[in-house]
């Protein structure tokens, strides 16, 4: 029997329904979160017909809303982006190492990935403190709020940090909430240099965090190292000495564990 080529073999293994279906979804953008169907139809260059199925395929499913004439995509969709971060290889390599630096330090902490003008917490280690923060795997919050964010936001290229700037809405939550996009640079650029950031009562009184970045084996930024913490129980001072070195010390452990 002859063997098939690998021309052949990708022909048969592609499911282009599949294919169209996701291209549908990657058509709701920041700039169109809400589509017609001819609109849906055009972009995808598929008849009314073809999109119309699609489309409410994806309702049905709970992935997209639709008021009789627009639709828009729904938060499940973010479901499809975690159970790709649940699944990388460097979640397995961090849990441990985050729950030794939790244990240690007596505080939550938290691996956090940027997302559009948001960041997302995408793996936990809790404490044995009775009063801990209240953040769970797949919250999200602003990213100009937060240590994360900060450390996130420096870490892209000069090109999307400034597309980042122009297009996000820099809203207050506390009085120390930054809104100034020259002074929200200013700091991003000292993270930069720095190489971690913490943010003091900026998206809610009462709680600041300390932030540092983890890399892969290449050396990219790939998601930061979260320590949110009562401002009442730990200085700023502290944060800046004892707490930034374990995390930093935590962050190398686990770039080191995704060399092996």
């Amino acid at each position: 029997m002859p063997t098939k080529t690998k021309e052949e073999t990708s022909s048969r293994d592609y499911v282009n329904s599949f294919a169209r279906g996701l291209e549908v979804i990657r058509v709701f953008t920041r700039a169109k979160p809400r589509m017609t169907l001819s609109e849906v139809a055009k972009a995808t260059d598929m008849t009314r017909a073809t999109a119309r199925r699609f489309l409410l395929t994806l309702v049905q499913e709970g992935y997209m809303e639709s008021d009789n004439k627009h639709f828009m995509l729904r938060p499940k969709i973010l479901d499809l982006g975690y159970s790709v971060l649940s699944s990388m290889e460097i979640w397995d390599v961090a849990q441990p190492i985050m729950q030794q630096l939790a244990d240690k330090l007596q505080e939550c902490c938290f691996a956090v990935v940027l997302q559009e003008h948001s960041v997302i917490y995408t793996a936990r280690a809790t404490s044995n403190r009775y009063v801990s923060v209240g953040i769970s795997v797949g919250s999200r919050v602003p990213a100009h709020t937060v240590s994360s964010g900060r450390v996130l936001l420096a870490a892209l290229s000069e090109e999307e940090l400034l597309k980042y700037l122009d297009e996000a809405e820099l809203v207050k939550y506390t009085p120390n909430t930054i809104t100034s996009k020259v002074k929200l640079k200013s700091e991003i650029d000292q993270t930069r240099l720095d190489g971690w950031a913490i943010v003091d009562q900026e998206l809610e009184i009462g709680l600041r965090s300390i932030s540092v970045p983890i890399k892969d084996a290449t050396g990219r930024v790939v998601a930061a190292l979260n320590m949110p913490c009562p401002s009442a129980r730990i200085s700023f001072d502290e944060m800046r000495t004892r707490v930034l070195t374990e995390l930093m010390t935590a962050s190398n452990q686990i770039t080191a564990g995704l060399m092996r």
